[in-house]
């Protein structure tokens, strides 16, 4: 008997060794296998972009994985005992593989596959083996894959410190709604910060990765309710939370408040899309949606909503004129509307409206129904609103307009049906009754208005259009159009920089250019001609006959060279129908070139970005790259205070500046902008208006603000006789820099040192003791001429000359060249 226990003992032996061998051949196999575990040093992972504002709001996040990388020491203790009870309970006490859970887990099984239940299998892995499969190995529900982790598991234990296994495995794992990493999903369900977390709040989020579809906070309350609480139960009994604390967790709702892109920075989408593309072109797209960067950018969300609102207000004003085009779309109203009607988008940066469908029409007016708020779990909510738009809100909208042309509406069954969706927004005044609303459309014409800082180049607010949600085209940066006589101060400013003064004096008479074979006589605005005129009356009255020939006097090749140094062009063809701004630019190069004028001619880059950090917070960008030598000083000894060392081009002569600023004052005090007046400041600035009123611009600044605006068609179209630089944008630029200049102090553009001021005659620009007078500013070495000298003056002789043997001279050409005095012949 003990010979053949012998016997059996030894086949056990040889078998059990035959096993054993085996394992380890096998084990040895697969651990040849095994990936590099020490990746996990260097491990960086996906990490959201946040671009910030000046006053640190939130303005976009950017990321393939919506993560936020967070330290294990910035980890509350209660939110990592909810993910340890949630998932490993001993995870301090084992070496990477928990026997006594894998025991567990594989007598569930057993139980699961006997009795044929639907159950789906567990694994009983740790959070080192997950760490492990979810760094360095794939998603395989397979023996090898499980061998593998384990084996990973025990290296990895004795590679890292637990609190580093956990940094990992809390910032990798997905939590579903597009969120990955602890610190990410805590925003994205709760907005809050993890440190912020309750512990209710902290319990469902480690419910999340064991399967976040499984728990959808809407789709799967039930189920999601009964993970968290059996999570807070596990807290209780491993110690963490006390019972009461638990019981009063557990009788709370899931409080999941997904977060909407409304938190971000209002009606701000233009400025962070032309940001998002800055750092695709330094960075790369992977830096960008992967690299964690913390951008802070130069917007001031106060003065970009006042930027959005003016422009939106003149564009909806100036649009209503050209009359009504019809319904955004048609839904049918036989039952309940509202589904239907909440599957429209409504424009987000435009806060006033709403969208609505038509019930019933009356001589009263209209019945509407308003589009039910979207519920965060799908769907609109179950309540209507209904309200009226007033049969007399309707008068603009019987002007109807289609491709042939607009006609006059016979009744208001013309304008508008049953089932028409139509944008509206609420009545305001005193006169206007609760519930009643007025009817809106999108307007057609559009626009755009930069502000920035003439002194470092930082764009504060930029308004692209009207919305940005019907509309991703950025007027501001990408259309390119004609600046009008926007563009004449830089010829005016090449002039003064080359010999000329305010005071010079030139023919504002009809011209003849010939060029190629053709002739070209350009007008004045209005047709009329006013004999000789100084430069500032030129630049005051925006004369064209004056400004041309002031180019052709000195040249077109000089005013080409200004207008790239200024950065308004990058080659300018230098014929002279350029003067009259025929070249095309966009509005933040021609605010770029104004800001050049308002801080004394230094050279101006455009920034949207101050800074720029790496997920590590490390500065890898600053926009102001001036230098402070002793600033860094541990103490003072009596030295003098640092200076900031500016070392920007000056392109323009300091002197030229202020003289340049000194008559496009008179723009707004005499000229084409005199509806800026009434703000009672001191401001330069410039209008411009081109041929059919096609584009509509004001440029102007005080010394520590530059706004340009800019009104047109997206698709160069006469916008009607009136619809001038000084009738349509000038006054968006009053609106404007009436609320962002409320409660700044005033400031006065400040004289360069050794200018002189001398009075002389406004027409003559000789010094001058009584009549029309102004002081003029003239720079070391020059004043007001001693003889009168008409620049042009010779030209338009021949040439009246030549049409008078002709027999074809207008008679206001010999007016014009009759009313000269002093000797102009």
């Amino acid at each position: 008997m003990i010979r053949l226990l012998g016997y059996f003992f030894g086949i056990g032996l040889a078998a059990f060794l035959l096993v054993a061998a085996g394992v380890i051949i096998y084990i040895g196999d697969l651990a040849e296998e095994l990936p590099d575990y020490e990746v996990l040093a260097r491990y960086e992972p996906p990490v959201t972009t946040r671009m910030y504002s000046v006053d640190g709001q939130l303005m976009g996040e950017f990321a393939r994985q919506r993560r936020l990388f967070l330290p294990i020491q910035a980890v509350p203790d209660r939110v990592k005992a909810a993910f340890l009870s949630a998932e490993d309970k001993n995870f301090y006490n084992h070496s990477g593989v928990d026997f006594l859970a894998l025991a567990r887990a594989m007598a569930t099984n057993a139980e699961i596959v006997f009795t044929g239940g639907d159950r789906r299998l567990v694994g009983g892995s740790t959070i080192t083996q997950q760490v492990a499969k979810n760094f360095l190995l794939s998603s395989d529900r397979t023996i090898d894959r499980k061998v593998k982790e384990a084996l990973l598991s025990f290296r990895i234990e004795q590679a890292y410190s637990k609190d580093r296994i956990l940094e990992l495995y809390l910032n990798e794992i997905f939590f579903g709604a597009g969120s990955y990493g602890i610190a990410g999903a805590a925003l994205t369900y709760f907005g809050k910060a993890v440190n912020e977390l309750d512990l209710h709040e902290a319990a469902y989020l480690a419910a999340l990765p064991k399967a976040p579809s499984n728990y959808h906070p809407f789709d799967d309350t039930e189920a999601a309710l009964a993970r968290r609480n059996w999570i807070i139960d596990r807290m209780v009994e491993n110690g963490y939370v006390e019972l009461e604390a638990a019981e009063i967790a557990k009788d709370q709702p899931l409080g999941v408040n997904f977060r909407r892109s409304g938190d971000f920075v209002f009606a701000s989408e233009y400025f962070t899309e032309e940001v998002r593309q800055q750092i695709i072109e330094r960075y790369g797209t992977d830096a960008l949606y992967e690299g964690g960067l913390s951008v802070r950018t130069t917007l001031d969300p106060d003065m970009q909503d006042e930027a959005r609102k003016a422009l939106q207000d003149a564009l909806v004003d100036f649009d209503r004129d050209w009359g009504w085009r019809g319904a955004v779309g048609q839904i049918d109203i036989s039952g309940d509307w509202g589904p239907a009607l909440g599957e429209f988008d409504l424009l987000r940066d435009v806060p006033d409206w709403t969208l609505a469908v038509v019930l019933a029409t009356g001589e009263e007016g209209v019945q509407i129904g308003l589009r039910p708020d979207r519920k965060l779990e799908g769907g609109v909510v179950d309540d209507r609103a209904v309200g009226t738009i007033p049969a007399g809100d309707f008068e603009w909208a019987y002007r109807l307009r289609d491709d042939d042309g607009t006609r006059r509406a016979e009744s208001m069954d013309e304008v508008i049906s049953p089932g028409d969706v139509v944008y509206v927004s609420a009545r305001t005044g005193e006169d206007a009754a609760e519930g009643t609303y007025s009817l809106q459309q999108v307007p057609e014409v559009s626009g755009a208005l930069v502000a920035m800082d003439p002194n470092t180049g930082r764009v504060l607010a930029m308004a692209g259009g009207f919305s940005f949600y019907e509309s991703q085209f950025n007027r501001a940066t990408q259309a390119y159009r004609q600046p009008g006589s926007s563009f004449k101060p830089f010829v005016y400013a090449a002039a003064l920089d080359n010999g000329y003064t305010p005071a010079s004096v030139i023919m504002d008479a009809p011209i003849s250019i010939v060029s190629g074979g053709e002739v070209w006589e350009p007008k004045n605005y209005d047709g009329s001609v006013a004999g000789p005129s100084t430069l500032r009356l030129g630049i005051e009255r925006s004369r064209n006959l004056m400004t041309v020939r002031l180019a052709q006097d000195m040249g077109m090749q000089l005013v080409s060279e200004y207008a790239e140094q200024f950065g308004v062009y990058d080659d300018l063809s230098p014929v002279l129908a350029m003067a009259l701004g025929a070249g095309e630019t966009t509005v933040l190069r021609m605010v770029s070139a104004y800001a050049v004028l308002a801080n004394g001619g230094r050279q101006i880059q455009p920034s949207m970005i101050d800074r720029i950090q790496d997920r590590y917070g490390k500065t890898v960008y600053k926009q102001d790259s001036r230098q402070c030598e002793g600033c860094d000083a541990n103490q003072w000894l009596g030295q003098d205070e640092p200076q900031l060392v500016d070392t920007r081009d000056i392109v323009l002569d300091p002197m030229t500046a202020y003289q340049m600023t000194s008559m496009m004052e008179g723009v707004v005090q005499r000229g084409t902008a005199t509806i800026l007046r009434e703000l009672g400041r001191p401001i330069a600035g410039k209008t411009g208006t081109t041929n059919d009123y096609k584009d509509a611009w004001f440029i102007g600044y005080t010394p520590n603000l530059v706004t340009g605006v800019f009104i047109g068609f997206d698709q160069p179209t006469p916008m009607g006789r009136g619809a001038t630089g000084g009738g349509l944008a000038a006054p968006v630029f009053k609106t404007f820099m009436a609320s962002v200049l409320e409660d700044r102090p005033m400031t006065d553009f400040k004289i360069p040192e050794g200018m002189t001021q001398i009075q002389i005659d406004r027409k003559t620009g000789m010094r001058a003791e009584g009549g029309d007078l102004i002081v003029e500013a003239f720079k070391p070495g020059t004043g007001p001429a001693d003889s009168y000298f008409v620049i042009g003056a010779d030209q338009v002789a021949i040439q009246a000359q030549q049409a008078e043997r002709q027999r074809e001279i207008s008679p206001t050409a010999q007016q014009a060249i009759q009313s000269g005095s002093g000797g102009l012949f």
